[in-house]
């Protein structure tokens, strides 16, 4: 087992899919150059048959990508950045989400759209968004969010084989971060969560690049005496439910941290899953911690504001074991 960095695991992913199997090509915005050297050398090994930059269009290329699954390839499509699956939504949502129901199940979609998402870099509101809570309502694709290297490569690994459409969305402010990637032939189950830190005080769902936030919040309340769980669902379509409504119903309390939006999140959904499955279990109401309803701001001061933190996690956590009240704006408790 090696360290490296996350955009270095896809990187590896990427190379062995492609050397196991010809039909996987890659294309999109950039990915010659790897604007966020998760591509990089690709084009060096494969060619520009399988490795090849596009013209700035996401309608066209989604189109393309749905079409090139359809006839028997794997592709895989670089939007870049998240929000610009917003652009590319028509091919998504109306053709790769519906394509096999609509031909009861004759065809096959093996088609893999990545993406970096979330903010931090000041990279503006039009580069900064979280999409997975629309692609969760859309039922026809799988969306996974990994939290780490080894998580990364294990996902994009399955995604890629897949012959569901699946989204693969990596937290840009978490690229270059390190973590143990096992050697070999590893695959991470899609809709598969873990239980990052086991605790038996309150549950701690954290969703991609927050689990650094809920490992460092539960790791500092611990000195408080509160034993904290966390869980990370590493993917969010299909969502490892059963993992979360049994760590609730062992804690008694969550606390949910997504950087998605407050309305219509990740976080809402995981919080009606436990109404609905475990109500009886809860000692005091459910927290979310996430964005505000906002745009993401430009200037770092402003985005750092909106943004979840470890402060913001450790409220949280302390409002749900003494049962308290929603807590005040720091961190976005709601």
């Amino acid at each position: 087992m090696a360290r490296k960095r996350l955009t270095q695991a896809i990187n590896e992913a990427l190379v062995e899919e492609m050397e196991r199997d010809s039909d996987v090509v890659l294309f999109g915005e950039d990915v010659q150059t790897s604007l966020f050297g998760d591509t990089r050398g690709l084009v060096d090994r494969f060619g520009t048959q399988r490795v090849r930059d596009t013209p700035i269009c996401e309608a066209l290329l989604a189109g393309m990508a749905v079409g090139a699954a359809a006839s028997g390839r794997r592709p895989i499509l670089h939007l870049m950045y998240g929000n610009f699956l917003y652009t590319a939504f028509d091919a998504i949502a109306n053709q790769a989400a519906k394509l096999r129901y609509m031909t009861g199940g004759q065809m096959r979609l093996p088609v893999v759209f990545m993406a970096v998402y979330g903010a931090g870099r000041s990279i503006g509101a039009q580069h900064s968004d979280v999409p997975y809570p629309a692609l969760m309502n859309l039922g026809g694709l799988k969306v996974v969010v990994p939290a780490t290297p080894a998580d990364a490569k294990g996902l994009l690994k399955a995604a890629i084989r897949d012959d569901a459409p699946t989204v693969f969305l990596q937290p840009i402010r978490r690229g270059g971060e390190q973590g143990d990637v096992p050697g070999g032939d590893v695959l991470v189950p899609i809709g598969q969560g873990r239980i990052v830190r086991p605790g038996a005080d309150v549950t701690v769902v954290a969703i991609g690049a927050m689990l650094r936030h809920a490992v460092r919040a539960a790791e500092a309340v611990a000195d408080e005496g509160i034993d904290a769980e966390v869980v990370d669902p590493r993917t969010v379509f299909p969502l490892d439910e059963s993992m979360i409504i049994d760590s609730v119903r062992r804690t008694g309390r969550l606390v949910v941290v997504d950087e998605a939006r407050r309305t219509c999140g990740a976080a809402a959904e995981i919080a009606a899953l436990v109404f609905e499955h475990a109500f009886e279990s809860l000692k005091a109401p459910v927290r979310r911690v996430t964005v505000a309803d906002v745009a993401i701001p430009y200037a770092p001061s402003l985005e750092e504001a909106v943004l979840p933190d470890e402060a913001g996690v450790m409220d949280a956590i302390r409002s749900a074991v003494a049962g308290a009240g929603a807590g005040g704006p720091r961190g976005h408790v709601r």
